[in-house]
């Protein structure tokens, strides 16, 4: 999370203006790619600090829409249903067998417009995961004061550069919090792991497990790959898988974050390992998702399943 900077509501104008909200160098953050539509997988992405100031005054824009015609629209409360009538007792009958109660009916996905209450609290929840993925937890918010925030904003007020610093700093230091946590969580974890039979530790820190040996050469950095993969947190949780996806992911070997450059250079075609990264060569204080917390070590299963020619010069 390198670089955190506070855009004004005149640099978040420019910005959009230039169409470029997802493009703020040099976040340049590799990850095995979605789709094969382009053999780059450079993914520039906002710091969570820009990330967190282009949501904020997104609410204090989306806030401002709405504002301005919630006074005139009183959201009218849903008629009260009807109470069902009361069935008659049923006859005495006979003992039966117990029948277990039907499953309850899933509830319909709503459609049609919001109304303000409904889009003021999903800007709400928007922001919400900014902040989560920015390392601020409910306690360090004070509710009262961020609505106080937003409503000023939308009033035209704005951060000055100086209290925009302050912002960055505070928000650095809540997220360098968690990501010492989550290192010290690494590397208690590798240490043990690295004991284990069949695990191999680099000198980089890097541990690979051989599942299964592949044949052939090994692709050079600068080959294009197409492999499966599957990618965990310690603790096991999913956030990205191939897999799921149906279908594999092709990228140039430099072009994803150090860890995997370094153990596909060592795999050949048909080999699937277990990756075991420590945050260094995974995505550290640049995690591209609130499901991979800053500083975390990260777990892939990795089949590489092709080496792709060059494309012609």
């Amino acid at each position: 999370m390198q670089h955190l900077t506070t855009a004004s509501h005149a640099e978040f104008r420019e910005l959009q203006a230039t169409d470029s909200l997802e493009r703020q160098p040099p976040l340049t953050v590799e990850l095995p790619r979605r789709d094969n539509a382009a053999p780059s997988l450079s993914m520039e992405l906002r710091s969570p600090m820009k990330t967190l100031a282009v949501s904020c005054l997104l609410v204090a824009t989306l806030t401002g829409s709405v504002a301005s015609f919630a006074d005139e629209t009183t959201a009218k409360p849903a008629a009260a249903a009807a109470p069902a009538a009361t069935a008659a007792p049923a006859a005495s009958a006979a003992p039966s067998a117990t029948v277990a109660p039907a499953a309850a009916a899933a509830p319909k996905p709503a459609t049609g417009p919001l109304t303000n209450a409904e889009a003021s609290y999903r800007i709400g929840l928007s922001l919400g995961e900014q902040l989560k993925h920015a390392g601020i937890g409910p306690d360090a918010l004070k509710a009262d004061e961020l609505a106080r925030g937003v409503k000023d904003a939308v009033k035209g007020s704005h951060l000055t550069p100086e209290e925009g610093k302050r912002l960055n700093d505070w928000v650095l230091a809540g997220v360098t919090v968690i990501a010492d946590k989550n290192r010290a969580a690494a590397k208690a974890f590798l240490d043990k792991n690295g004991k284990l039979p069949g695990v191999v530790t680099t000198a980089s820190g890097l541990q690979y497990q051989i599942v299964t040996s592949g044949k052939g050469a090994s692709p050079s950095p600068t080959d294009e790959v197409t492999v499966q993969y599957r990618g965990t947190t310690l603790d096991g949780k999913e956030f990205d898988s191939s897999y799921k996806r149906g279908q594999p992911a092709t990228f140039p070997v430099n072009g994803v974050i150090k860890g995997w450059q370094e153990a596909l250079v060592l795999m050949q075609p048909g080999a699937k390992w277990k990756l075991f990264v420590p945050p260094a060569l995974a995505y550290d204080l640049k995690s591209p998702t609130p499901m991979i917390p800053p500083g975390s070590a990260l777990i892939f299963d990795v089949e590489l399943v092709s080496i792709n020619a060059k494309p012609a010069q």
